[in-house]
């Protein structure tokens, strides 16, 4: 813990960018849902909070379990599913209690575990994350059919392999090579390591951000297709045992 203060210390103007990112992205899909006439029911507010905790906990837990892919990215890029509980909450409560989610999924993350990446690469799952959650999470409430949950989450999927693939080349990759004091062309080595075609930043991302992006916005999206349909039923039981309650 004394080191992740240390982490914080150290990078603070880096950490105050990415709280202005995080209110932004909040304040963004509150604007949202008023927008596309979203309405939370206020009578189940408490109920809502609470899988809100029991989403991100989980979401922190998968997060944990991150699988290296050696054939497509350098080591420190490694893939996990703690996308795929966050989805499921932003389908059930909307684009807000996704945000929500995805914010306390880092969050605790970096309680439990620290960070290894110069709080970058935490950085880097959070707003790589609401790329795929906004847009999958706006289009499903606009008009819940599964129709537009499969435009949702492949919208999902594009905008964040295009702006992931944008945002490592612009910002991320340099932040890295600064704050964690990894030379921009050994990390670019590192690609070339695994794909020849590397040879500076703009591949780098192409060739390895890009289809890192890509597999796990496809994986995590077809996970949540399946498996928000049998789950919904169970979440909205406990809302109308909730209500009949009162």
């Amino acid at each position: 813990m004394s080191e992740l203060f240390q982490n914080a210390k150290d990078n603070l103007s880096f950490l105050l960018v990415s709280a202005l990112i995080v209110a932004g992205a909040i304040i963004l899909a509150k604007v949202v849902e008023k927008l596309i006439g979203f309405k939370a029911d206020t009578r189940i507010r408490v109920r809502r909070i609470a899988f809100i905790g029991i989403f991100s906990a989980i979401a922190t837990v998968l997060m944990l379990l991150e699988i290296p892919l050696p054939f497509l990215a350098p080591p420190f890029y490694k893939i996990d599913f703690s996308e795929l509980p966050v989805l499921i909450c932003a389908f059930a409560y909307g684009p807000v209690a996704g945000m929500i989610t995805e914010f306390l999924k880092v969050l605790l993350k970096l309680l439990f575990k620290g960070t290894t990446t110069a709080f970058v690469g935490d950085l880097a799952n959070f707003v790589i994350g609401i790329m795929l959650i906004l847009p999958a999470s706006i289009i499903y409430h606009i008009k819940k059919t599964r129709k537009n949950a499969l435009i949702g989450l492949g919208a999902g999927v594009a905008l964040m392999t295009v702006f992931g693939t944008v945002f490592n080349a612009v910002y991320l990759l340099p932040t890295f090579a600064e704050l964690y004091g990894m030379p921009l062309d050994a990390i670019i080595g590192m690609g070339a390591e695994i794909n020849a075609n590397i040879t500076d930043v703009t591949t780098f991302v192409c060739f390895c951000v890009a289809p890192f992006n890509l597999l796990k916005g496809l994986a995590v999206s077809v996970l949540t297709f399946f498996l928000y349909k049998p789950l919904s039923p169970m979440i909205h039981k406990v809302h109308d045992d909730t209500l009949q309650s009162r």
